[in-house]
C-alpha cells in the first residue's frame, strides 16, 4: 500500500504556490525567460516542503530506540481464556524486557479507552483506580464503568481471595536482566457489554503505562497468535481463545526534560576532584530543594505521612547540581598488569529509596573485569562483537537498598580490571567512562577539558628560605671544624 503522504505534500506544494503567483509564476507565465529562475522556484517550494515534513516527523509519535537496549521494552500480553454471557475473562500480563530499566515504587499504572461500552465486571490480581458512574446498573454493581480505566497492581498481603499469580508486588517490576521472575506481573478481569466472540471483541485503544511515571510511549495492540498457558502445576497447557499484545518502549526525553543523575570523577594520580557540572539535573530555587536543617524535613521525619498535604513538598537536597543521584567514578590503582576503581553511588533524595538500583557503565575495558568485590555484575552485549559495557546492581538483602539522603544513603564497591597493553593508558582520561546510567536514565557526564590529567612532569620545587639557612649553617659549622682541627 503506498503511503499518502507524498500525495499531501504535492497538494501543499500546488495550493502554497497558487496562493503567491507573484512569488511562484506559472511556466506558462515565464515563456522566453530563462529556466534558471524557474529552477530557484521550483528549490523554493521544495524547501518549504522539506521544512515542512520535517515538522511532521519531529512532532510525530515514533518508538525510542536506546543504543544499550536496543530491544528493550514493556510488552503487554491480554489473553482471553473463556467467554462469558455478554463479554470474556482474560488475564493480563505485563513482561518488562528491558535489560536495565526496572519499574520502581508506587509501581505501573496501565490505562487504556474502551472500543465500546464495555465494562469490568471483577478484577484479580489488580483493581481500577476510579469505579466510575454505575447507577444504570440495580442487581450486581460492577467493579468499573469507565470508559478509560487506569488498574494498578495490588498490594503485598492483599486478600488471598484477590490475589493471583505474578500478582501483589505493587505494581515493582525488576528488570529483565536482574530477575526474570520479578519482571512479570499479571492480573485477571472480567470484561462485560463487550461480545462473546472473536469477531464481535473489539481490541481495546489508546494504551497508556505509568512506570511510575511518565516517559512510556504505547503502540496499538495487534493480534498474535493464541498463547499456551501453563497450569500451576506445569502438567497441562492452556489455549487462549484470543491473544494481542501492546508494547511500550521508554524514552528519557518524555520521562523528565532534566537528567536525574551525574557523574563526578577523581584519580590516584592528581589532587583534583571533577565534580557534577553545576546545574547538571537543573538550577536552585526555594520550590526545588531544601538544605540539611530545613523545617520541611524536620516535619517530614516527624510525621511523613500528613493527610493535610495535598501536593507532596520538594524533598531534594540543595547541591551545586542539584541531581537525585551522584555516581563517583575514582580511579584507585594501577598494577603492572591490572587497574583497580572504586565506584560510589550516593542518593540526594531525603523522600526517596531506590530498590534494585541497577548502573549501568560504558568502558572499554570491561571486556576484562576480573573481580567485583561487593556488587553484582553482567556484561550487556546489545551488539554481540562489542563487550564494553556491564551492568552493576546490588547483592541481594546486602546492598540492593539504596537509602534515602543521609549517612546511610550511599553504596559502593570496587573493580579491578585487567590491562590490555595495546589499549590500556592514563592519558587523556581514558580510564573515566564513557557513558554511565542509574535506573536506566543517563547521568550527565562532566565536560572531557575538566577531566583529573596525567602531571606533565615532577613539580620543579624551590627550595625554601629555611632550607637555604640550614644549608649555610650546616657548611659554616663544618668548615668551622676543618680550620680547627687541621
Amino acid at each position: 500500500m503506498v503511503s499518502a503522504e507524498p500525495r499531501f505534500y504535492r497538494l501543499l506544494l500546488r495550493w502554497h504556490c497558487h496562493r503567491h503567483p507573484d512569488r511562484y509564476p506559472s511556466p506558462a507565465g515565464m515563456e522566453g525567460v530563462s529556466d534558471k529562475p524557474q529552477r530557484n522556484i521550483t528549490f523554493a517550494c521544495l524547501k518549504l516542503v522539506a521544512l515542512i515534513a520535517l515538522c511532521f516527523v519531529l512532532i510525530s509519535p515514533a518508538e525510542s530506540f536506546d543504543p544499550l537496549d536496543p530491544t528493550g521494552n514493556v510488552t503487554i500480553r491480554w489473553d482471553i481464556m473463556s467467554w462469558t454471557s455478554d463479554g470474556y475473562l482474560a488475564t493480563v500480563t505485563l513482561f518488562n524486557f528491558q535489560l536495565y530499566r526496572n519499574i520502581m515504587n508506587p509501581g505501573w499504572t496501565l490505562g487504556w479507552t474502551w472500543a465500546k461500552k464495555e465494562i469490568i465486571w471483577a478484577m484479580m490480581g489488580a483493581q481500577a483506580t476510579e469505579q466510575g458512574d454505575c447507577a444504570k446498573f440495580k442487581l450486581k454493581i460492577p467493579h468499573s464503568c469507565k470508559r478509560n480505566p487506569q488498574v494498578v497492581d495490588l498490594l503485598p498481603g492483599a486478600p488471598f481471595n484477590m490475589q493471583f499469580t505474578n500478582c501483589c508486588r505493587g505494581g515493582v517490576l525488576t528488570s529483565w536482566g536482574q530477575n526474570p521472575s520479578g519482571a512479570v506481573s499479571s492480573f485477571q478481569i472480567g470484561v462485560g457489554l463487550s461480545g462473546t466472540s472473536n469477531k464481535t471483541v473489539k481490541l481495546p485503544k489508546n494504551f497508556k503505562l505509568l512506570g511510575p511515571g511518565p516517559g512510556y510511549s504505547c503502540g496499538p495492540a495487534k493480534i498474535v497468535p493464541s498463547t499456551a498457558i501453563l497450569t500451576d502445576d506445569h502438567r497441562r497447557k492452556m489455549q487462549a481463545l484470543m491473544s494481542w499484545n501492546v508494547t511500550c518502549t521508554y524514552s528519557q526525553f518524555l520521562a523528565s526534560k532534566n537528567p536525574s543523575c551525574c557523574v563526578s570523577l577523581s584519580s590516584f594520580y592528581s589532587d583534583k576532584i571533577t565534580g557534577c557540572p553545576p546545574c547538571a539535573c537543573g538550577c536552585q530555587n526555594n520550590d526545588t530543594c531544601v538544605t540539611r536543617d530545613s523545617k520541611i524535613l524536620q516535619e517530614n521525619v516527624t510525621s511523613p505521612h500528613r493527610k493535610s498535604d495535598i501536593t507532596p513538598k520538594p524533598l531534594l537536597q540543595c547541591t551545586h547540581h542539584l541531581c537525585h543521584v551522584r555516581v563517583h567514578w575514582h580511579l584507585k590503582d594501577n598494577y603492572q598488569d591490572y587497574w583497580r576503581v572504586k565506584i560510589a553511588i550516593i542518593n540526594f533524595n531525603y523522600g526517596l529509596n531506590f530498590t534494585d538500583w541497577s548502573l549501568v557503565v560504558q568502558h572499554p575495558n570491561l571486556n576484562n573485569v576480573t573481580q567485583v568485590y561487593s556488587f553484582e555484575y553482567m556484561p550487556l552485549l546489545p551488539f554481540e562483537s562489542i563487550n564494553d559495557t556491564g551492568m552493576f546492581y546490588g547483592l541481594k538483602y546486602y546492598n540492593d537498598l539504596l537509602m534515602e539522603a543521609g549517612p546511610k544513603g550511599n553504596v559502593q564497591s570496587e573493580v579491578l580490571m585487567k590491562k590490555d597493553k595495546n589499549t590500556f593508558t592514563l592519558k587523556q582520561g581514558w580510564a573515566f567512562p564513557r557513558r554511565v546510567y542509574f535506573n536506566g536514565d543517563e547521568c550527565m557526564l562532566p565536560p572531557p577539558d575538566s577531566y583529573p590529567m596525567l602531571p606533565n612532569s615532577a613539580p620543579n620545587k624551590r627550595p625554601t628560605n629555611i632550607v637555604l639557612t640550614a644549608t649555610y649553617v650546616f657548611f659554616t659549622l663544618f668548615l668551622h671544624l676543618v680550620v680547627t682541627f687541621f
